[in-house]
């Protein structure tokens, strides 16, 4: 995935909603709660962590230890890990500070008071903190294979565990952006999950691979057992909604991945489901805009101009477009708003067309109030042809009709437009097919037309055409067309 060009925009749920969702992650309410346990005669080790016979108390301040609850399903192993897991979090997000490294004392934070009575985004500020510190941990082989790895030196050989901790991270990394990718797309998932064997896929097998080879599925299979590892420790946190492997599959095969990828009836949801929760696409995507990523998010434009509104709707998908002009909307005055949209419409440059193509849209959400401002450029070379098609569906009187002169202009406008957002696609091929049976004069009128698009537009048009002696037309009226301008 490239850094440069924007990733598609996501719908964020508001900040107050994302931080009771933060609040709410198992993994932060247990740190919270273990911060308020947290007293005098707590002691700590040297790197921050509860001292062993401490974990206990602290599992049981939580409920993972003792009668009932979350204590029912867990080891008393497991409990300790998720107490000590909880100690790690409240110590790396400021919730518990070290008062006295020698003696090992810790008193609260200042970061608690944040999350009992700060804003929300001092809440999601805590929550990206303990992100960071999950996910490293999620990048971290598994404690046995650490310590069987470690030489007489007490240090860790990497070559015996088969790891590179910047490629672990950059893998996990990878594979949330791709689920973020899934995610915010047209037509993507949306709420429903992706598939492990899927994701997995997408990291390693190559594009251009039209079968997967066994080397290659053996990679996806190594590659989704560690992402469900990660994953299982990913979900406490509330980043995402995950649905492990199936631990019986995983005992009665040897290719657990190889299943899913070749199409056979298999269950796919026995190999683990996952998709990204409404809070895990808010830090993702911060994590995305600190590596140097555009990601839009719809509602970012609502308080700028028009003319950031219309450049920046350019490379959104339809529906992305019309709810972030929308929300635009629905903080100006019709009236205002449509002069607004107006003005910045014009323009002979390369983006002029598609701005009055996106400024039409968004006219056509606009009511009757805005009726003067459509008038007053009646009379514009760029926008009187856009100002005649709003006010005739929109049913008002006295609409004067368009020169000949305009309706060509208007024509060249918006295929120059359909060509900067849609490029090559179906229905710009049929709107070329349409005009070009309507009018038999077409070309010979359309290449004097003084648009800066037009030598563009009738190359597009002898590209696009499936009739060759049509699209030969065109490309002559391309070549005057250029003669005219001089290019």
């Amino acid at each position: 995935m490239s850094d440069s060009s924007p990733l598609p925009p996501v719908r964020l749920h508001s900040e107050a909603e994302l931080a009771r969702d933060a609040l709410a992650a198992p993994l932060v309410s247990h740190a919270v709660r273990l911060a308020r346990w947290a007293g005098p005669d707590t002691r700590v080790g040297a790197g921050g962590e509860l001292v062993e016979e401490q974990l206990p108390a602290a599992a049981e301040v939580l409920g993972l230890i003792g009668d009932g609850g979350a204590a029912e399903a867990l080891t008393v192993e497991d409990a300790l890990a998720h107490a000590s897991e909880a100690w790690r979090v409240a110590v790396d997000t400021g919730l518990v500070e070290v008062v006295d490294e020698d003696e090992g004392t810790v008193t609260a934070g200042e970061d608690l008071a944040l999350l009992i009575s700060g804003a929300p985004h001092d809440v999601l500020a805590v929550w990206l903190a303990a992100l960071e510190t999950v996910l490293a941990d999620a990048s971290v082989p598994d404690l046995d294979d650490l310590v069987g790895a470690m030489d007489e030196g007490a240090e860790v050989d990497f070559s015996q565990l088969d790891w590179d901790p910047e490629a672990e991270a950059d893998l996990l990394d990878g594979v949330l952006a791709n689920l973020y990718l899934l995610t915010v797309s047209e037509g993507g998932p949306a709420d429903s999950p992706v598939p492990l064997p899927a994701l997995a896929a997408s990291m390693v097998v190559p594009s251009d691979m039209s079968e997967p080879t066994n080397d290659v599925l053996e990679q996806v299979s190594d590659t989704m057992m560690r992402l469900d590892d990660q994953f299982r420790l990913l979900e406490p946190i509330g980043l995402v909604a995950y649905r492990p492997v199936d631990e019986a599959l995983m005992a009665d095969t040897d290719e657990p991945a190889e299943g899913a990828l070749t199409g056979d009836d298999t269950d796919v949801s026995r190999y683990g489901m996952v998709r990204l929760t409404p809070l895990g696409l808010y830090g993702v995507r911060a994590r995305l805009l600190e590596s140097g990523f555009v990601a839009p998010a719809v509602g970012e434009l609502a308080d700028k101009g028009a003319d950031a509104l219309l450049d920046g709707t350019a490379a959104f998908p339809a529906t992305a477009a019309q709810a972030e002009t929308e929300q635009w909307l629905t903080r100006r005055e019709p009236l205002a708003a449509a002069r607004e949209l107006l003005a910045a419409a014009r323009g002979g440059d390369v983006g002029g067309p598609l701005r009055r193509l996106l400024c039409q849209q968004a006219l056509s959400l606009v009511g009757a109030e805005a009726e003067p401002a459509l008038r007053e450029v009646l009379d514009d070379a760029e926008l009187g042809g856009l100002a005649r098609v709003w006010l005739s569906e929109h049913g008002a009187p006295d609409v004067p009709a368009p020169s000949e002169a305009m309706v060509f202009w208007l024509t060249i406008d918006t295929v120059a437009a359909q060509l900067a957002a849609e490029g090559n696609s179906a229905e710009l091929r049929g709107l070329v097919e349409g005009l070009a049976q309507q009018h038999g004069g077409f070309f010979e009128a359309a290449w004097r037309v003084e648009h800066p698009a037009t030598a563009d537009v009738l190359e597009a048009m002898g590209r696009l055409h499936p009739d060759k002696r049509v699209a030969k037309e065109a490309r002559k009226a391309a070549f005057k067309a250029r003669s005219q301008q001089g290019g």
